[in-house]
C-alpha cells in the first residue's frame, strides 16, 4: 500500500471536541439570531433560511427560523443550512478576534511533514467548508490552510455513509487504497473502509470507543503511512 493522500476529520482528530461543543456551538447560538436579523436579506444567507423552512415543511418567520436553528444546535444536527450559517457567524467571530481555531500541538507538525513529503491533504467534516477553513486559518500555529488541497462537508453525504467516501474519491481522483482516512469515530471509519480507503482511528480522548478492526493512534505521531 502506498498512501498518496490523507483525508482527515476535525473534531476529535485534529481538534478538540470540547472546542467545538464548548466554544464554537455556544458562540453560534449566542450570535445567530442577531446575525439573521442583520443579514437575512443577503442572498447567500436567505438561501439557507429558506432551506431551514423546507426542512421543517412549513412557513417560518425569521424568528421561527432562529428558533429552529437554535434547537438544531442543541441537537448537534448535521444539517447543511445550519452548518453554513454557523460558518458565517464564526467568520465574524474570527475576524473580530473573539475566536481562535484549536488544533492539537502534534497536528500542525505532522500536517506540515506530510505535506512536505508530497502527500495531498484533505479535510472531511460535518462542519461547512468555510468553517473548516476558519479553524485551520486562525490557529496558534499560524494559517494551516495552504497545506490542504481540498475540503469536503456534508454536501458529499453523511460521514457514516459509504457513498460519501466514494463521492470524495471521485473528486480526489486517486484509487481508494492510496487514500488514508483519519477519524475518531468508528462508524465513519467503517464506511470509509467499505469504500476501500485505508483507515486509522485517533484515540485522543479516554472516552473514545475503540474499534479494533482499525489501526489506532493516540496522536498523529503514531499514524503509520
Amino acid at each position: 500500500m502506498s498512501i498518496r493522500a490523507v483525508l482527515t476529520d476535525i473534531e476529535g482528530t485534529t481538534s478538540s471536541i470540547d472546542f467545538v461543543h464548548q466554544t464554537l456551538f455556544p458562540y453560534a447560538k449566542a450570535h445567530l439570531r442577531s446575525f439573521l436579523r442583520a443579514q437575512a436579506r443577503r442572498p447567500e444567507v436567505a438561501v439557507h433560511v429558506h432551506a431551514v423552512a423546507a426542512a421543517e415543511g412549513r412557513q417560518l418567520t425569521l424568528e421561527d427560523a432562529a428558533d429552529v436553528l437554535e434547537r438544531w444546535i442543541a441537537e448537534d444536527r448535521k444539517a447543511t443550512p445550519l452548518k453554513a450559517l454557523q460558518g458565517m457567524v464564526w467568520a465574524q467571530g474570527y475576524a473580530a478576534g473573539e475566536l481562535k481555531g484549536h488544533v492539537y500541538p502534534d497536528a500542525p507538525e505532522y500536517l506540515r511533514r506530510w505535506h512536505g513529503q508530497g502527500l495531498r491533504l484533505y479535510v472531511y467534516s460535518s462542519g461547512s467548508v468555510e468553517a473548516q477553513q476558519l479553524i485551520f486559518g486562525h490557529t496558534d500555529y499560524g494559517d494551516l490552510t495552504p497545506l490542504f488541497t481540498g475540503y469536503f462537508d456534508t454536501l458529499m453525504g453523511g460521514k457514516r455513509e459509504v457513498a460519501s467516501y466514494r463521492n470524495i474519491l471521485a473528486q480526489i481522483g486517486l484509487p481508494a487504497d492510496e487514500v488514508l482516512f483519519l477519524s475518531d469515530i468508528g462508524e465513519e471509519l467503517d464506511a470509509a473502509r467499505e469504500a476501500g480507503l485505508a483507515t486509522v482511528q485517533l484515540l485522543r480522548d479516554a472516552k473514545a470507543k475503540p474499534f479494533p478492526q482499525h489501526p489506532a493512534a493516540r496522536d498523529f505521531s503514531e499514524v503509520q503511512l
